[in-house]
């Protein structure tokens, strides 16, 4: 017989009680984080109706929507031509009269420089096709302090990733958070860096070809139809659980669409 406890990371406790509206930058407004975004939505409104007082979310984005986004994005035909980020926030506040904010350019350090209150959320969620970009992103929100007790501390990271018809999504923390004093549960405090933990794994998978589909079909070669859709709920349900459960055995999971298995990683 194990006496093994299970280990588990307890909820900081400002987003399940905030004084004001939970702060989240969302990096990229593709496939995943167009769709991660209407995940966001929806949990805005269900957060609202049970009291809490939301999220209030700032999505960053520098491209274009063309021809090839519409059908595996959150795009229309008619908003072709105008930013990604700008187009989804303005159909975000007109249908939930919310404020959220889009900024038309990368989440880099040397637009952190200079929009320095801008960067600063309880939350940041990636959704970046270039693992360069995410190491970047890592480099910035270790450079942040959560020490400081405001409405913006930044607390935690949520990335995503995928190939063809594989990715995961993995829960950090920024920097470590206290946990509760437990009998039941080992309390897990830091939760590392997709870059740290996976960082070897993630440069050798790396696609050479970066370049931008011209197509749909172009892009469906790159990424299957519906894997960007299944990781944001997926992933998003992750996020959800820390709101409602206020603690999470995972911090993450890995998917494989093509053969329908999932595994999730535990703490």
């Amino acid at each position: 017989m194990t006496n093994e406890k299970t280990k588990v990371h307890f909820t900081d406790n400002y987003l399940i009680n905030p004084t004001n509206p939970v702060t989240i930058n969302l990096i990229g407004a593709g496939g995943t984080g167009s769709k991660v975004l209407t995940a966001l939505m929806e949990m805005n409104h269900s957060l609202i109706q049970l009291g809490h007082t939301g999220l209030s979310v700032r999505l960053w984005d520098d491209d274009i929507i063309t021809d090839a986004n519409l059908g595996r994005q959150r795009f229309a035909e008619s908003e072709a031509g105008l930013y990604k980020s700008v187009a989804l926030i303005n159909r975000a506040n007109r249908w939930m009269g919310t404020n959220w904010k889009a900024e038309t350019q990368k989440f880099k350090k040397s637009e952190s420089e200079k929009f320095s209150e801008n960067i600063t959320a309880n939350i940041y969620i990636s959704c970046v096709d270039s693992v360069s970009a995410r190491f970047e992103i890592a480099d910035i929100l270790k450079s942040l302090n959560n020490g400081r007790y405001y409405a913006n501390r930044p607390l935690y990271s949520l990335d995503f990733g995928n190939s063809k018809n594989t990715g995961q999504t993995i829960l950090s923390t920024i920097g470590t958070i206290k946990q509760p004093n437990s009998e039941k549960y080992e309390t897990v405090d830091h939760l590392p860096f997709i870059t740290d933990e996976f960082g070897d794994l993630l440069k050798q998978s790396e696609e050479s070809d970066d370049t931008p589909s011209c197509s749909l079909a172009e892009a469906l070669e790159k990424q299957d139809l519906f894997i960007n859709s299944t990781l944001a709920q997926m992933g998003s349900s992750l996020l959800w659980g820390l709101f409602r459960n206020g603690l999470t055995e995972n911090r993450g999971f890995f998917l494989n669409l093509k053969n329908f298995h999932s595994q999730p990683i535990r703490l």
